[in-house]
């Protein structure tokens, strides 16, 4: 379609696009989402593949492509619009005289385009491979926007997967929108499924539990790669550049396939023969359902039979969230208390496991009666498990403070035992899902205004006119209003605070279109946490930055989290990462930081980018950091989350330390303050008082600060695999970085070098001893499980400044 054919200078859409090449219907009929008979906007030269306006409720539309069947059941391959299903009436796609191709809501709101630019003639051409593309007609090469590059739920062969492409899943089986799982690219290389619910997120494949030293993960899986690609081919082989690959059973033949991942968290490819209805599996990622995260959502045990397949039931004591849903979970019958009165008893479920969200570590070598006792005495454990390993011979025991990823497993040695109040008896032990409705009805009626008849012009003329006049004076009234609240009270709000400091600093308030613009629509992910995803953007001003969308702040009171932003933004420090804005509206929390050209110390320490002097000035530049946040600025700020991934490196390899997301603003007057209400920091970093719920001080981060350092020197991560030679048997169990380091200092002879035992072997023998030596000590004092023996900040600053040569 010719840009220029517009008969008014204004951007007035068409209903529909007409394709000159490619549309299989008379050019000169006008077709809308209103014509349901005549929804088909163009078809695949071979007919196999169709795009346009698709049913996904009642009076809701998606713009989408599909596999042309007459089958009695669409299936979708990809939507434009999966989370802003369009209205009924006045909908419409249109190219505009920008070039930018516009999917508009009731002929009012605009909820999707393409976002490009050009004055050539274009066209829109859907391939038989199921790629729509937007291309210059003159020039069909030059493609300006292709639906491969942004993928919903599925992946057709030849579909090339990236690391700035994700699979979503679907939220339900009759629900289009956006669902809780996740496929990518992590930062470590590696091809990966998210469960990214409400609540929590987590990784659940590969399995978690076979990361290893060197190889990276199971089945021969390697995070010693930088292409980030995946693919499908056509004859049913499945490749990713991590080495992971599968071939489906019916490899070889030449069928129409789709790689979907599916509202159950479960990776399937599906098959089926030309011109038929229904799709086999022919393959899929995870063999045991139960294993994936979030299934049956939190306080309830997964189980999974052949026969009746899989199968949800509540804990005892608790009960459905949504009785329609069981993904929502379980929520107690009881109130949980930690007023030390509650008296407790505890419930055995056997070959039932609960796989991770410990109390920051495992228990070895407890009885039955110590494990018991150890949860009792944590406010917030919800249950143990206890379970004996047969590779070592010893009983291990696991606090949880929550009971999420629960399972029933068939010869699973370890049972769980839940807390509940010894006065709450339930006549049902568990509550089933025989009733659940598996998946909700996706119809809905949308709320979206649109123009029923046509309007009278005056009438129209006058309303407007009216509005405008009593808005002008309603802004008159309130900007005199503030004016004499400024003049009388000099007490600034959050929001205004940040404002001040705007003017001051840079630091300001981003809108969400602003920043949206600035990731051209999110597309760019360079990192992902629990906490939020991390997006690279452009700003107006052409400065490069590092959006990150928070997760956890998403239900946070809008003072509150403004507080608590221009709290951080005031911190100015060369080895504090930069926060140059905000943005709160609605349900969005996004903050706005300098981009980090290296990357973060997780992604270069497997590399040999980092040599002895680039380690030793980062641990001297991490230190400097934690120093000024806990005795430096206005505000006592502990971390509480430092690990490799928080600490970012620029151009020249300085450190910034990052991510303040679980950081805590304290009242340095206070310093017996211990207002957490949960357990914060990652597993491994986390320093021994937030297992044991003694007082929470600054010494925490120092704890984390002297495990990355040790992850530094020895190039091994906190919790490293060894083998058991010396008892004679060949045996393996998990220990300690800490533990592992000490061990070898203690067995050097007298005389002996013994950091050449630990040393990182890609730094070879080009390192300072003396150096290595100092901040080996330094570290292994930063990690003492007493916290009144460690270090502060500021005093490991001056120990390892005084020996920096």
């Amino acid at each position: 379609m010719n840009a220029n054919m517009a008969s008014s200078p204004t951007l007035i859409p068409f209903l529909l696009i007409f394709f000159l090449f490619h549309f299989h219907r008379s050019s000169s009929l006008p077709l809308s989402v209103e014509n349901p008979e005549d929804d088909v906007i163009v078809s695949s030269p071979k007919g196999t593949f169709t795009a346009g306006f698709s049913p996904v409720g009642e009076n809701a539309y998606s713009f989408a492509i599909w596999f042309s069947t007459q089958a009695t059941t669409k299936t979708v391959v990809w939507m434009a619009n999966r989370d802003q299903p369009v209205n009924g009436k006045r909908s419409t796609l249109s190219l505009l005289k920008t070039g930018n191709l516009v999917l508009t809501d009731a002929g009012q709101f605009d909820v999707w385009s393409t976002n490009t630019l050009s004055s050539k003639t274009l066209e829109l051409h859907l391939f038989d491979t199921g790629n729509l593309v937007l291309r210059e007609q003159s020039n069909q090469s030059a493609v300006l926007w292709q639906s491969f590059g942004f993928p919903t739920d599925t992946l057709l062969p030849g579909q090339i997967f990236t690391r700035f492409t994700k699979l979503v899943s679907s939220r339900s089986e009759g629900n289009h929108s956006s669902g809780f799982y996740n496929l990518y690219f992590d930062n470590d290389n590696v091809f990966r499924i998210l469960y990214d619910g409400p609540q929590v997120s987590s990784v659940y494949w590969p399995d978690p539990w076979l990361v290893s030293d060197n190889v990276g993960f199971g089945n021969g899986r390697s995070t010693y790669n930088s292409s980030r690609v995946a693919v499908l081919d056509n004859l049913g082989e499945f490749s990713a550049s991590d080495h992971f690959s599968f071939k489906t059973i019916d490899y070889g033949l030449l069928l129409q396939r789709r790689l979907t991942l599916d509202h159950d968290g479960n990776v399937r490819v599906y098959s089926r023969k030309n011109g038929e209805e229904n799709w086999s599996i022919t393959g899929q990622f995870k063999s045991q359902p139960c294993f994936i995260h979030g299934i049956c959502g939190p306080n309830s045990i997964c189980s999974h039979e052949q026969v009746i397949g899989r199968k949800c039931s509540c804990l005892e004591g608790y009960s459905w969230i949504d009785s329609q849903d069981w993904t929502l979970g379980c929520k107690p019958n009881f109130q949980p208390t930690c007023d030390n009165k509650t008296e407790y008893r505890f419930v055995p479920y056997y070959e039932v496991d609960f796989y991770g969200y410990d109390y920051g570590s495992s228990f070895s070598n407890y009885t039955y009666k110590q494990c018991e006792k150890l949860c009792s005495g944590l406010c917030e454990c919800m249950g143990f498990q206890y379970s004996f390993a047969r590779e070592n011979g010893l009983f291990w025991c696991y606090p949880k403070r929550q009971l999420l990823n629960g399972h029933h497993s068939p010869g699973f040695t370890g049972q769980i035992f839940l807390r509940l109040p010894k006065n709450d008896v339930q006549e049902n032990r568990v509550q089933n899902s025989d009733d659940l409705a598996c998946s909700r009805n996706a119809e809905k009626v949308l709320e979206r205004p649109y123009v029923k008849g046509k309007e009278n012009g005056s009438v129209k003329f006058m309303l407007w006119f009216a509005i405008g006049l009593g808005g002008f004076e309603v802004l008159c009234i309130f900007m005199v209003w503030c004016f004499l609240f400024r003049s009388s009270n000099h007490l600034v709000s959050a929001d205004q605070q940040g404002y001040v400091l705007a003017a001051a600093t840079g630091f300001r308030r981003y809108t969400y279109s602003e920043l949206k613009q600035a990731t051209k629509g999110f597309s760019e992910e360079i990192g992902r946490g629990a906490g939020g995803t991390v997006y690279k953007g452009v700003l107006s001003d052409k400065r490069i930055a590092a959006i990150k969308k928070l997760h956890e702040f998403a239900d946070q009171g809008e003072s509150e989290f403004l507080t608590e932003v221009s709290i951080i933004g005031r911190l100015n420090h060369m080895n504090l990462i930069g926060m140059w804005g905000y943005c709160v509206e609605g349900k969005h929390r996004m903050l706005v930081y300098e981009y980090m050209e290296n990357g973060s110390l997780a992604h270069n320490l497997p590399s040999n980018a980092l040599d002895w002097s680039k380690r030793y000035n980062i641990a001297v530049g991490m230190a400097k950091g934690l120093a000024y946040l806990h005795e430096e600025c206005l505000e006592w700020i502990l971390h509480c989350d430092i690990k490799p991934q928080n600490i970012l490196l620029d151009s020249d390899y300085q450190p910034k330390v990052a991510d303040f997301g679980l950081s805590k603003p304290l009242n340095r007057n206070n310093v017996n303050n211990s207002s957490f209400s949960r357990i914060r920091g990652t597993r491994g970093y986390m320093a021994p008082e937030w297992v044991f719920n003694l007082q929470i001080t600054s010494k925490v981060d120092v704890y984390s600060y002297g495990i990355v350092v040790l992850e530094m020197i020895t190039g091994r991560s906190p919790m490293i695999g060894v083998q058991v030679t010396e008892l004679g048997a060949d045996q393996s169990h998990n220990e300690r970085l800490a533990t592992w380091v000490r061990e070898r200092r203690r067995k050097a002879r007298e005389g002996e070098c013994w950091v050449e035992q630990i040393v990182d072997p890609t730094l070879g023998s080009d390192y300072d001893v003396e150096q290595m030596e100092i901040l080996t000590t330094v570290a292994l004092e930063c990690v003492e499980e007493e916290k009144d023996v460690r270090p502060s900040m500021s005093q490991v600053v001056e120990r390892l400044q005084s020996h920096d040569s």
